[in-house]
């Protein structure tokens, strides 16, 4: 890839298609889908696409074939597929740290060939994939024992960003597949609570702490690994014991050293992995020790699967890349700043979490790759929880609330966990709100129900929200490394649209700067001397006041 100030690009609104889309936006915009589907009886078969093992129906947007086929013109002229092709090649797409971005390499299968710099990655990914393997089951199997010889019972994920929200979420995802007579946890806050809580009832002789961090410097994950040492050896006593009890996600082999860890423990990623397209790589250690290598590998064939499907499928099909264009449309047209992402599959109550990292870490950007000042909205915000929890929490909202709330709605047509009609029961809720939130309830079908007039207006539901359905027989390792996927592209394509580079984060930076430079102004015996606003000066001073108190 060429440097950003080489390769000028066109300000987005000043595209001719998105013009176009603007036009086409005031003639429909008034347009309801309960119309749009009267119109056209074969719609909720039409407006569908298959990718891999998912199904996606997105019918239920407020969109025409006017609509698709000029987004589709707006992601050609932005060069969506060389885009595509530039990232699974390795060029350096992330242009302001001017890095390749390949966590597709990470699900790679043996003998494909994707280079950086000249030289082929996938070898490397198996060799790390092979040694977590290894160890993996040594672990599972008890064959690895603690310092004091029993085998470990417990193992706990420390890290922070995507070294936490993605092995939480995929051992949350997975854990019907899990090996049960193992207890995982996960630190991640500095909040001294977060450790005390995830240790209090274990024991330091059965407890295995994985350390996620690739620079082996990040403030929390490392006062958090400073504090788990010191709790085993308070029981373990000798430091040889650190080598039994711990392991490191790292490329800093001397920091990984110095804490104590054998270097043959530490397993390595790449500066072209970001954190939170990490799940998959080495971060993904306690992932493996809980479901094993052969689920794991499943994981990444689901990946790879729907990595294949973005790549090589006509974007009028491609499920990432309508994903990614409704989306766009939402936002920068209906005038959408949020999305919510609704699992009805328990094990995905973290899942809204995990993409809440994905989704706005990538492309909450103000400027584009060419650093100049973006022209419309971009990066909305991503949340959600599993139903039928949020139907009788924050759907009364989105039904008839003023604020227009996108919806992707994730079921399975199996359960992991049969258990009476409760699927039936899941699967109808579902649906049902699919159906409410496009069509609504008139004024006139509350008023032929025999509804008092003063209640009518209450009763009266406006739909026209839309909502996409993403459909899956059941939930493995592989169709989480799908959805994963899906939501990974998806990300990339609406970047991609608004010309930002969706794989740095400055924006999390200033924050820890300034949080190395109070941190001693808290800490200190003497007053310190404070040079920050009047504000921030006001609570340091009562902050040290009130915490001398209590001590």
């Amino acid at each position: 890839m060429n440097t950003p100030a080489s390769t000028p690009h066109l300000r987005l609104a000043d595209r001719p298609a998105w013009k176009a889309l603007a036009a086409h936006h005031e003639q429909v915009r008034n347009l309801h889908l309960r119309q749009i589907f009267a119109d056209d009886p074969q719609r909720g078969e039409r407006l569908t696409a298959e990718g891999a093992d998912l199904y996606l129906d997105y019918s239920k947007n407020r969109v025409t074939d006017e609509t698709l086929k000029l987004l589709l013109q707006l992601a050609d002229e932005c060069g969506l597929a060389d885009r595509i092709e530039a990232m699974f090649s390795g060029q350096k797409i992330n242009a302001s740290e001017q890095r390749a971005v390949l966590h597709v390499a990470l699900r790679a299968q043996p003998g494909e060939r994707i280079e950086v710099d000249g030289a082929d990655v996938v070898p490397e990914v198996h060799a790390v994939l092979d040694h977590m393997a290894i160890f993996s089951e040594s672990v599972r199997s008890a064959s690895w024992l603690g310092y004091t010889g029993r085998p470990i019972r417990n193992i706990i994920n420390i890290g922070i960003g995507g070294s936490d929200l993605g092995p939480v979420m995929a051992y949350e995802a997975l854990r019907h597949y899990s090996q049960r007579d193992l207890t995982f946890r996960f630190i991640s806050n500095v909040d001294g609570t977060d450790f005390e809580e995830a240790t209090r009832d274990l024991d330091p002789e059965e407890t295995l702490f994985v350390i996620c961090s690739k620079t082996f410097t990040t403030l929390e994950t490392l006062t958090n690994a400073h504090s788990a040492r010191a709790w085993s050896l308070r029981k373990l006593k000798d430091e040889r014991a650190v080598q039994r009890h711990f392991v490191a996600v790292s490329t800093n082999a001397e920091g990984v050293a110095k804490f104590g860890i054998a270097t043959a423990n530490m397993f390595g990623f790449w500066d072209w992995v970001g954190g939170r397209y990490s799940m998959d790589s080495a971060v993904g250690l306690s992932t493996m020790l809980a479901i094993g290598a052969e689920n794991f590998r499943a994981m990444l064939s689901g990946f790879h699967a729907m990595d294949q499907h973005f790549r090589s499928t006509p974007f009028e099909r491609n499920l990432p890349v309508l994903m990614g264009l409704l989306a766009i449309w939402n936002n920068n047209f209906l005038g959408a700043e949020t999305v919510a992402v609704l699992p009805y599959e328990h094990y995905l109550k973290r899942f809204p979490a995990y993409l809440q990292q994905l989704t706005m870490e990538s492309n909450g950007k103000h400027v584009t790759l060419e650093g100049a000042p973006v022209d419309v909205s971009t990066g909305p915000i991503y949340w959600g929880e599993p139903g039928t929890n949020g139907q009788h929490s924050f759907y009364q909202l989105i039904h008839q609330g003023t604020r227009l709330v996108p919806c992707d709605f994730i079921g399975f047509c199996q359960s992991l966990n049969p258990l009476g009609r409760h699927h039936d029961l899941l699967l109808a809720n579902l649906l049902a709100q699919t159906e409410a939130l496009a069509f609504g309830k008139t004024k006139e079908q509350v008023e032929a129900e025999g509804t008092p007039a003063w209640l009518v207006p209450h009763r009266t539901f406006e739909g026209n929200r839309p909502t996409n359905t993403l459909l899956a027989e059941r939930l493995t390792p592989q169709t989480l490394g799908q959805l994963v996927a899906l939501y990974e592209h998806s990300v990339f394509t609406q970047g991609v649209i608004w010309d930002i580079d969706s794989f740095d984060q400055w924006g999390v930076e200033l924050g820890k700067v300034l949080a190395q430079r109070i941190i001693p102004e808290l800490e200190s015996t003497d007053e310190p001397k404070l040079a920050h606003d009047s504000s921030t000066n006001a609570l340091i001073r009562r902050y040290r006041r009130l915490r001398k108190e209590s001590s």
